[in-house]
């Protein structure tokens, strides 16, 4: 028996990488065209069982798309997308009843309490009697709001509403949680207090997560991440390996002859510089000593410097050639 190695994947971030077993996601060269425009272009990637995965990208990278394929609202145009051993778009409804889904936008009702619309959600998904209300409660429990249950939800704060969400996705008891943007709208007290939630699942009761967002600092927080831009896959793995792809310190330099300055870098020192927005970036071990070779070599051309550690931004740019935030991506939004 011959095994498709693309549908396997090491189980955990801590799994012994000899064990292997199936992907509970798996995305196989996934495409999808609006109007004759890809949205994606053959993306593939699996989700292993209790990771926190992340899906960054800015405006216009596909992963709202992608988004809407996994969770069974869209069909692609190619590939295919399996979940849990089912074929989102040939199997939806199986697959519905195995995955809960938390969209960006609001899908609670303000004018019911927290407790009624619950009980809406579990007769969706054939819940009733002594079953369902003690669901309710366990859930209402586990996101902090059973002092609340029976107030109505448009006096709750945002955060409030959005752990409501999460109750109403996690009802059913799936194994899988699909989240798009969840942050949106939250302060960053409410932020905290999100990830640290799927965190939770994902270590005491062994739920996949798979959540899109655009922020660097949630993104730190996944095991692992896929980078999308303009659809196309163009970085995967944990936030911690793909920073080390970047070659030592990131330095950048302001001039006001940028071009002609990245020039003579590149030739002095015989290394790569790269020029993004008007700037010279270039990658080099112990940076700080470095800068002040520069200084000395090209006086009076350098108006500003910067010296970091990798970013994901970083690993960002050294994929695509362009900053995670542009003018393009803006119009997208």
């Amino acid at each position: 028996m011959t095994l498709n190695s693309s549908a396997y994947a090491v189980a955990g971030p801590d799994a012994d990488p000899e064990v292997r077993t199936p992907s509970v996601i798996s995305v196989e060269n996934l495409a999808h065209q609006y109007d004759g425009r890809a949205a994606l272009n053959g993306v593939s990637f699996d989700v292993r069982h209790a990771e926190l995965f992340g899906l960054l990208g800015p405006n216009g990278s596909g992963k709202t798309t992608m988004f809407r394929i996994l969770s069974t609202l869209m069909v692609p145009s190619g590939g295919r997308a399996v979940i849990l051993g089912h074929d989102a778009a040939k199997d939806p409804n199986s697959l519905r009843r195995q995955i809960g889904v938390v969209f960006q936008a609001q899908s609670i009702d303000v004018k019911l309490t927290a407790a009624e619309n619950l009980m809406h959600q579990g007769h969706l998904y054939g819940l009733q009697g002594k079953a369902l209300k003690a669901r309710i409660s366990e859930m209402l429990d586990r996101v902090g709001l059973s002092d609340r249950a029976n107030e109505k939800v448009e006096t709750f704060s945002g955060g409030m509403q959005r752990r409501l969400e999460l109750a109403k996705g996690l009802l059913h008891h799936p194994s899988v949680l699909l989240l798009d943007e969840p942050t949106t709208g939250l302060d960053p007290g409410a932020r905290i207090d999100l990830w640290r939630y799927l965190q939770i699942l994902r270590d005491e009761e062994k739920v996949t997560v798979l959540v899109t967002t655009h922020l660097m600092e949630e993104a730190e927080r996944c095991d692992r991440l896929a980078f999308l831009n303009e659809g196309k896959l163009v970085a995967l793995g944990t936030p911690t390996d793909l920073k080390h792809e970047i070659g030592g310190d990131v330095i950048v330099l302001d001039a006001k002859n940028a071009e002609s300055l990245a020039e003579r870098i590149r030739i002095r020192y015989h290394i790569d510089v790269k020029m993004v927005e008007n700037q010279v970036r270039l990658e080099r071990e112990n940076g700080h000593r470095f800068i002040t070779d520069v200084v000395e070599a090209f006086p009076g051309d350098i108006e500003a410097i910067s010296v970091s550690k990798p970013s994901l931004e970083d690993v960002f740019i050294r994929r695509t050639g362009h900053r995670f935030w542009t003018e393009r991506n803006e119009e997208k939004e």
